[in-house]
């Protein structure tokens, strides 16, 4: 007969995983309202998916945390579909394979491209990409994964700074914005980066090498008018709010402004993009003879192997440098974001979910 006064030790998730074949995921629990708290999402224990020919079951190394997401988690379409209640939140993973039914992919390979908050996940082969032995996994998340293609692909299509030209990031020490800054660099452009501490700015100057940032609580057009008095020939914008607004007032003729995010409108109750998005008149595009493009990086899928093949060299050389800031544990991922969509990241903000393994360290 059971005595409840018993209790019996709680095994570790990973041996509980191997044993009883299951997994543990984070999902939405109930609609935001406004901006979000933890108690938005839950970890729930599912078993592990069936796997059918064509795929690939994977062990989540490293789980990806982006302010894309919360767009995502309210009714209605950004541009892409909102979550139910009860689906798992779909961040974009790095993963060991644990079984395999896809002839590119042995077990034990790492790969890049499953998604979702879970523990193991199951993925159509043809989805997935091998991580290379020679560079860090959490760099196909970041600098050699959907942020760093991302700044790639809005500095080559739309921004395409030039030698002398004055190019102005925002988010300058996220993970999109430092790359495309040092991307403008290797072109010969003048480049300021604007953060929102002075411990972020330092590291952009100093360790990114832009050649000035601003500190956005800190008297933001005076700080403009010094460090860009010819105005801004490229403006890649991942902000919007009162710092799009500073910038595109100052734009040059001919100017080019890449729109990735606008992260100061996302926790908004219903979010549109439009709240807080910079104030772009007819006129102005018309005087300043100036182009304004959104663009989603999945829009352009080849931009991933040409920025790989082009980047993983200077990664692996030291000459294009990035910052991550890692926590661990799954259940951790709801907080990280919350704290994120908050600026309090500082870099590419990362999950770690399982050890990596020894020839990747």
């Amino acid at each position: 007969m059971h005595n409840p006064s018993v209790r019996f030790p709680r095994r570790p998730i990973r041996e509980r995983i191997m044993t009883e074949k299951t997994l543990e995921a984070v999902v939405l629990a109930k609609r935001p309202d406004g901006s979000i708290t933890p108690d938005v999402f839950a970890t729930v224990e599912r078993l592990w998916p069936a796997i059918k020919e064509g795929d690939v079951l994977t062990r989540t190394l490293f789980a990806s945390v982006d302010p894309y997401m919360r767009g995502i988690l309210n009714e209605g379409r950004t541009y892409r579909e909102g979550l139910a209640v009860g689906d798992m939140i779909p961040g974009e993973t790095v993963g060991q394979v644990i079984q395999s039914k896809h002839p590119a992919f042995r077990e034990g390979a790492v790969v890049s491209g499953a998604f979702g908050w879970a523990t193991v996940l199951a993925t159509p082969g043809d989805r997935l990409v091998r991580v290379p032995d020679d560079v860090p996994p959490s760099t196909y998340l970041g600098v050699l994964g959907m942020p760093g293609t991302t700044a790639y692909s809005g500095m080559t299509d739309i921004g395409q700074p030039k030698a002398g030209e004055t190019v102005v990031i925002s988010a300058a020490s996220g993970p999109v914005g430092a790359t495309a800054g040092q991307i403008a660099r290797r072109a010969g452009a003048r480049v300021i980066g604007i953060a929102g501490s002075v411990e972020k700015c330092a590291w952009v100057t100093e360790i990114a090498g832009f050649d000035g940032c601003i500190n956005h609580h800190e008297n933001l057009d005076e700080q403009l008018d010094a460090l860009c008095p010819d105005g801004v020939d490229v403006y890649y914008e991942n902000v919007g709010g009162t710092v799009g607004q500073a910038v595109i007032r100052r734009l040059r003729n001919h100017a080019r402004v890449p729109i990735c995010g606008l992260v100061a409108d996302y926790n908004d109750r219903d979010y549109s993009g439009l709240a807080h998005a910079p104030t772009i008149s007819a006129a102005m595009l018309l005087f300043r003879r100036a182009r304004i493009e959104g663009f989603i990086v999945g829009d352009r899928p080849e931009r991933f192997a040409e920025w790989r093949a082009l980047a993983t060299p200077w990664v692996q050389e030291g000459s294009l440098v990035y910052k991550e800031q890692i926590v661990k544990g799954l259940d951790q991922a709801p907080l990280a974001l919350v704290g994120q969509l908050s600026g309090q990241n500082f870099g590419k903000l990362l999950v770690q979910v399982a050890d990596v393994p020894t020839n990747h360290e």
